[in-house]
C-alpha cells in the first residue's frame, strides 16, 4: 500500500479534516469518554478549516458568536456580535490546544482512497504527503469525514480564464500578496461573502464592478461592539452567558418557521420581507434598486445582514450589471457586447455544494465505491446526516443534510458528533466491533430530506445552493436538513437502535425487545397517571404527545443502560450513573 515503504500506523479514531468539527470530536471524545486515541490527517498547513481558507478583505461570521461556539467551550471576550474571521480563528485555535489536539495532526497530507476490510473491522487509508509526494497508509477502527461543506471552491465556468493576464482570486484562496491599491477590479458574484468583501476593498481600487447572477434580501445590520459590562457579567456571572445562548437559539428557531409554506410560515416571511425591503429602498442607490431587490420569496435564498455594503455602493467608482459575462479577454471581462477593462478578478461565486469526500475514493463492504452508491440515490445522502448502509463505522460530520439555513451550523455539527459517539458506544463498551446501518433506514430517510424540503421556501422557485439541480433536470437536497434544530437535537439524543446492525457480539443493543418493552409501557403509564392526578387532568391533552414522544424514545436508552448493568460487572454499574448524570444535564445545557 506504502510507496515509500513505511509501516502502516494505528489509531482507534482518524478523521479527515481539522476545522470545526474534526476539533469538536477530538474535543468531545475525551469529554464523554476520557478517549485521546485519535489522529487527523490535514491537506492544509494549519487547522481551521473554512476559518483558516477564508481570510479575503471583510471576512466575519454571520450567525452571533455567543451561538456561533461550541456549547462546551463558551467564550465571554468576542468583541464584537459577529466577530471577523481573525478572532474566530484563534477561538478555533485555542480550543485545540486546550483539548491538546494538535500534536494530534499531520498536516499537508491528502486522503486519496479509504478501504474497509471487514476480518480486520478496520479502515485503511493511503494518503498523500504533498510535500514530498510519497505515499503511505494509516488505519482505524473508526473514521470520520470533517471535511467541511465549503472546501472545494467554484471555479469560473466562462470561456478564456486561462488567457486573462492578471491574477484571478478566489474570495476562500485569497491572496495577500496582490495590492487592489489604484487597480481595476472585476468582481463575480452577489452572496453573503460579496456583501463583505465590497465594502471592504472599495475604497481602496481605481474602479470596481460587481457582475451578479442573482438577487438576495439584505437586513439591517446587527453587529457591533459587545459592551464591556456585558463581557464582565458573562465572565463573572454563573450562567449568565448560557442563558443568552439560550435565548438566541430560540430566537433563531423562531425563525425557522419562515421556511415552512405555511400560513404561518408566511406571515413570518411577509415581516422579514417587510424588514428588508423597506431597508434596501432606503439605503442602496435608486438606481440599482431593480438589480438589487428580489422578487421572490424571503429565505429562498440565504439572507444577508448588511455590514456596509449597501451604503458602499453609492461611490462613483462603483458599477453593477447583471448582464451575463461571455468570455475572459486578456485584459478583463466581455460582458454585453463590450469588454470591461481589469487589472484583477475576484470570485466570490461560492462553492461546489453536495460535493462530499470529493477526490477521495472511498470503498465499504464488497468493495462498494461510496460516490457510486450516491449516483444510485441521485446525490449525497445519510442516515441522520452521518451514516451510510455498506461503510460501517464510517461517520460523516457535518455531512449530506447538515446543513442550516436560519442558525448556528456548529449546534448542527455537534449534533452530529454527540450523535456518532452515542451509536459507538456499545462497541466502546465491548459489546460489538462493527456497527452499520440498515440500508431500508438509509432509504427511508433519504426519502424524508427529499420530501421535506419539498414543502420549503427552499423549493418556492428562486435557485439557490441548498438544492440542486443535476444534468438530468433532477432537483436534490444533499445540503439543507428541513427540519428545526431542535428535532435534529432531539434525533440526536436518541438513537434509533432497530435501525443499526452491531457485528461482533449478541448482546448489541435491541436484544431483549419484549422485556424491555414492558418495562417502557409501565414506566411511561406510572409517570402519566402522576402527572394527570397532580394537575387534576388539565395538562394532559397538552403535553401527552410530547411526553411520549421523548418517554418512548428515552426508555430505549435508560433500558439499555440499566440492562447494561444489571448484566455487567461493577464497573459497568458505576460507568451507569456517569452516563447517565451527563445525558441528564446534556438535556438542560
Amino acid at each position: 500500500m506504502s510507496s515509500n515503504n513505511q509501516k502502516t500506523s494505528y489509531s482507534r479514531f482518524a478523521c479527515i479534516g481539522t476545522g470545526l468539527s474534526g476539533i469538536g470530536l477530538g474535543a468531545t471524545l475525551k469529554r464523554w469518554y476520557n478517549l485521546d486515541d485519535i489522529h487527523y490527517f490535514e491537506r492544509q498547513s494549519q487547522p481551521g478549516g473554512t476559518w483558516l481558507q477564508n481570510q479575503y478583505p471583510g471576512c466575519a461570521c454571520d450567525v452571533p458568536n455567543v451561538l456561533y461556539s461550541f456549547s462546551f467551550e463558551p467564550n465571554p471576550d468576542w468583541t464584537r456580535i459577529l466577530a471577523k474571521r481573525e478572532e474566530l480563528y484563534e477561538y478555533i485555535m485555542e480550543v485545540a490546544k486546550k483539548h491538546h489536539l494538535l500534536d494530534k495532526m499531520t498536516f499537508g497530507a491528502q486522503v486519496e482512497k479509504c478501504e474497509w476490510f471487514e476480518e480486520q473491522a478496520r479502515w485503511r487509508l493511503t494518503i498523500r504527503d504533498l510535500e514530498t509526494g510519497s505515499l503511505f497508509s494509516h488505519e482505524c477502527q473508526f473514521l470520520f469525514s470533517a471535511t467541511g461543506l465549503f472546501s472545494n471552491p467554484r471555479e469560473l465556468d466562462i470561456p478564456g480564464v486561462k488567457s486573462f493576464k492578471g491574477p484571478i482570486i478566489h474570495s476562500a484562496r485569497w491572496r495577500h500578496d496582490v495590492d487592489l491599491t489604484g487597480k481595476r477590479v472585476v468582481l463575480f458574484g452577489n452572496g453573503c461573502t460579496a456583501a463583505q468583501i465590497v465594502p471592504n476593498v472599495l475604497p481602496k481600487t481605481k474602479d470596481l464592478t460587481q457582475i451578479i447572477r442573482s438577487k438576495h434580501w439584505i437586513l439591517p445590520p446587527i453587529d457591533g461592539p459587545t459592551l464591556d459590562v456585558l463581557r464582565w457579567v458573562m465572565k463573572n456571572i454563573p450562567g449568565v452567558q448560557r442563558l443568552l445562548r439560550v435565548l438566541v437559539f430560540l430566537e433563531t428557531e423562531r425563525q425557522y418557521k419562515l421556511f415552512q409554506m405555511t400560513d404561518a410560515g408566511a406571515r413570518v416571511r411577509a415581516k422579514f420581507r417587510e424588514t428588508a425591503l423597506a431597508y434596501m429602498k432606503k439605503t442602496a442607490p435608486a438606481k440599482y434598486h431593480g438589480l438589487l431587490i428580489p422578487d421572490f420569496e424571503f429565505g429562498c435564498k440565504r439572507r444577508i445582514y448588511d455590514s456596509g455594503y449597501l451604503e458602499s455602493i453609492h461611490a462613483e467608482s462603483f458599477s453593477l450589471t447583471d448582464k451575463p459575462a461571455t468570455e475572459i479577454t486578456p485584459d478583463g471581462v466581455r460582458v454585453g457586447g463590450q469588454v470591461i477593462e481589469a487589472d484583477v478578478i475576484v470570485l466570490a461565486n461560492g462553492f461546489e455544494t453536495g460535493g462530499f469526500l470529493k477526490g477521495i475514493e472511498v470503498r465499504g463492504r464488497n468493495n462498494e465505491n461510496l460516490h457510486e452508491h450516491w449516483e444510485r440515490y441521485g446525490g449525497a445522502e445519510a442516515y441522520n446526516t452521518t451514516s451510510v448502509s455498506g461503510f460501517p463505522n464510517l461517520f460523516l460530520l457535518y455531512g449530506p443534510n447538515s446543513g442550516v439555513g436560519h442558525t448556528s451550523a456548529i449546534i448542527a455539527l455537534e449534533n452530529g458528533i454527540n450523535y456518532s459517539l452515542r451509536v459507538i458506544k456499545p462497541i466502546l463498551d465491548g459489546k460489538a466491533s462493527i456497527v452499520d446501518v440498515k440500508s431500508d433506514a438509509e432509504s427511508q430517510w433519504a426519502d424524508s430530506m427529499q420530501t421535506g424540503v419539498k414543502s420549503t421556501v427552499f423549493y418556492s422557485g428562486c435557485t439557490n445552493w441548498f438544492v440542486e439541480t443535476k444534468k438530468n433536470g433532477k432537483r436534490w437536497n444533499a445540503t439543507v436538513y428541513p427540519y428545526s434544530q431542535a428535532s435534529f437535537w432531539r434525533r440526536s439524543l436518541f438513537p434509533v437502535w432497530k435501525d443499526f446492525e452491531f457485528s461482533g457480539s449478541t448482546n448489541a443493543p435491541g436484544r431483549n425487545i419484549w422485556r424491555r418493552l414492558f418495562l417502557i409501557i409501565g414506566i411511561f403509564n406510572g409517570l402519566m397517571f402522576a402527572i394527570d392526578y397532580f394537575s387534576g387532568g388539565c395538562y394532559r391533552k397538552l403535553l401527552l404527545d410530547g411526553v411520549q414522544h421523548v418517554l418512548s424514545q428515552l426508555g430505549w436508552q435508560v433500558l439499555y443502560e440499566v440492562w447494561t448493568a444489571l448484566e455487567s460487572k461493577a464497573k459497568a454499574a458505576v460507568s451507569l450513573v456517569g452516563n447517565m448524570t451527563r445525558a441528564g444535564l446534556r438535556l438542560f445545557m
